[in-house]
């Protein structure tokens, strides 16, 4: 039978939560497990319930359950708030001492964390990590894995340091092994010949593409989801030669960015819906000089500040359409962890062969949860600059035109300092010199000159993820975070004797039409799953393809789904056909 272990850890903001859960999904990792990880926190910064939840399995896991085999309460409020998400067998771990937790069956397993990390190592503190010696030794997995990871996590505080923490966690797995035999929460072992695999978050995932693509400049604000991207860049950055400038607002940001991209270096931002707002004139001044930036949207509930720490799939219009004046994007929207990464490489290689802004679009869910995936294979990064032009290039020509009428809408660019190139762009309408003008012949073809570009990304568009199953009559459609939830939702229908085929956009502009419609006729009826209260991506394909959806599963509360949300709603949705 195939492994399916759910974690979840609940506490109070500042009680450590995350620290928790961070070190319980590194340890099931190193032991060659395959992991899904996600944090639910809200936005005050001390107090208000916190939850880490951690999904380990044999097999790929991309979406989280929300039936626990375990939880681990440090504080009363999380039993009584997720007792009942307990299969039958789970277990609740709590110290009954500390968090005035009332026993209700023989699923409570009282384990004395404050008292235990006071015994092992004179220090209350370390009741965290008391906690996931606990887990771990009620579950039966191996302990030498958890050290590995606290020498990793401490090693920085020193040899003391480590070795309390060890001390606390055997403190906690023995006290487990020995008072939690009778419990009937599943034994979990480490994979045999398991490999190595990396446990990135989306964030971490989509700034080692944007390394490995050459990203040599980030500007940004911090807002959520988004602000781990700059961190991680202007940590790595340093090892890796990339710039990272924390600015004075997002207007800022844009403009900063835009500029590095005038100057010839590969450039990016990242933010959220209001900072995105913020961004919007500098980006379609980005478009109408032509140049290459990468733009990161990291979507959370709105309007306004809305859930600032929850996520949503509300500003796929927003993004589309983001601007004044007509100018070509492309709008890139990964599916999974593995795939921001990817996202990353391609959106900075467009952004250049087409000389435009691309746009990143991330949400929450996908930004913060973490997932075990292989290691990219650098080999395979392909760094494509378009019609940039080389100094023997330059040293050869007669006369430089920045916006050149070009049958595919892309100008030979040279770089500003470029040899005998005079580098020359207006934020005004231009001639093919770049100089401003005013007459309506030179602003149509300036302006049908940029929008041809449009032809080319369409051909470059990715085409959906359309997986078939023999005899399916409905087809689920999705786009961005949803993806693993829709393909494990799918799985659980095949299981049960139920096909249906899923199809999932990680590219939406230039939109596939051609591609969304052949999938679409290959089954009766189709069912959109998006994290919105309007269906946007149903509309799109309405607007693009003239298709309609047939029904839509739509969740606009904070939360992600989860493969069980898609599968009781789509029940409820044939049983009304």
């Amino acid at each position: 039978m195939a492994l399916d272990f759910n974690i979840m850890v609940g506490g109070e903001a500042g009680q450590g939560v995350q620290s928790v859960g961070a070190i319980l999904a590194k340890t099931l990792a190193r032991g060659g497990l395959h992991v899904f990880a996600d944090q639910d926190y809200e936005s005050r910064v001390r107090g208000g319930h916190n939850f880490f939840r951690i999904r380990a399995g044999d097999r790929p896991v991309a979406a989280l359950s929300p039936e626990l085999d375990m939880l681990v309460a440090l504080n009363k409020e999380t039993v009584d708030l997720h007792r009942r998400e307990l299969k039958p067998g789970g277990v609740v771990i709590y110290d009954g001492a500390s968090s005035k937790v009332v026993a209700r069956g023989k699923k409570y397993f009282d384990v004395p964390l404050v008292k235990l990390a006071g015994d092992a190592v004179q220090n209350k503190l370390m009741a965290n990590t008391v906690a996931v010696g606990a887990v771990l030794g009620t579950a039966g997995y191996d302990l030498a894995r958890l050290s590995g990871i606290l020498e990793d996590e401490f090693g920085r505080h020193g040899e003391k340091v480590v070795r309390d923490n060890i001390a606390a966690a055997r403190a906690g797995y023995d006290y487990a092994r020995e008072h939690g035999k009778k419990l009937s929460a599943p034994i979990i072992r480490p994979k045999r010949g398991g490999k190595r695999r990396l446990l990135l978050s989306g964030n971490e995932a989509l700034a080692l593409g944007a390394m490995a693509a050459g990203c040599k400049f980030i500007a940004g604000y911090p807002m959520t989801p988004a602000s781990p991207i700059l961190e991680f860049l202007a940590d790595k950055g340093r090892q890796y030669g990339v710039v990272a400038v924390h600015v004075e607002d997002e207007i800022a940001a844009m403009n900063m960015a835009v500029g590095a991209g005038y100057a010839g270096v590969r450039a990016m931002t990242a933010t959220s819906g209001g900072g995105f707002a913020l961004m919007v004139e500098a980006l379609a001044l980005a478009g109408m000089t032509e140049t290459p930036v990468v733009a990161v949207l990291g979507q959370r509930p709105g309007p306004a500040t809305g859930l600032p720490t929850r996520t949503e799939q509300g500003e796929l219009w927003f993004a589309l359409h983001a601007g004044h004046g007509e100018f070509p994007r492309a709008l890139l929207a990964p599916t999974s962890i593995n795939e921001a990464f990817h996202a990353a490489v391609r959106a900075f290689n467009l952004a250049e062969k087409y000389q435009t802004p691309v746009i990143i679009l991330t949400d929450h869910h996908l930004a913060t949860s973490y997932a075990t995936v292989d290691r990219f294979d650098l080999k395979k990064v392909r760094i494509e600059r378009g019609a940039l032009l080389s100094d023997k290039e330059v040293a050869n020509l007669t006369e430089y035109r920045r916006h050149l009428v070009t049958r595919s809408g892309v100008s030979p660019r040279a770089l500003p300092g470029q040899g005998k190139a005079l580098v020359v762009t207006d934020s005004d309408e231009h001639d093919e010199a770049g100089h401003m003008i005013e007459d309506a012949a030179t602003r149509n073809r300036q302006d049908e000159k940029r929008l041809r570009k449009l032809g080319g990304l369409k051909r470059e568009a990715m085409k959906p993820e359309l997986r078939e199953e023999a005899g399916a009559a409905i087809t689920l459609v999705g786009w961005g975070s949803t993806g693993g939830a829709i393909r494990e939702a799918a799985a659980r229908l095949k299981e049960e004797g139920t096909a249906v085929n899923t199809l999932i956009l990680g590219q939406l502009w230039p939109f596939p039409s051609d591609t969304v419609v052949e999938a679409l006729g290959r089954t009766k009826k189709s069912v959109a799953v998006e994290g919105n209260a309007t269906g946007q991506l149903t509309q799109l394909i309405r607007r693009e393809t003239g298709r309609k959806i047939d029904a839509a599963i739509l969740k606009y509360d904070g939360r992600p789904f989860s493969p069980s949300d898609i599968v009781g709603r789509l029940r409820k949705e044939v049983n009304q056909w």
